[in-house]
């Protein structure tokens, strides 16, 4: 099992290195107030970490599971 999530892992790599390198030319991004030129490379991976950053913070805020201790007080 653990060859297998190594394997989709490396393949998820290999797919993402392939989508920054083939997308390499300059784009104008407005945020806000802010316009940035910056490679669309730069974008996909800011993008990305931005995305995976808040994916991990949602998970670990709703997998808190209440616990019941043994006065039957309702902790989380």
């Amino acid at each position: 099992m653990h060859k297998v999530k190594l394997l989709i892992f490396v393949f998820l790599v290999l797919i993402g290195m392939t989508l920054v390198l083939q997308n390499t030319e300059t784009v104008e991004t407005r945020l806000l107030f802010y316009t940035l030129k910056m490679p669309r490379a730069v974008l996909l991976f800011g993008t990305t970490c931005l995305g995976f950053t808040m994916g991990v913070l949602v998970s670990l805020l709703m997998g808190r599971k209440k616990s019941v201790s043994k006065t039957g007080d309702i902790t989380y």
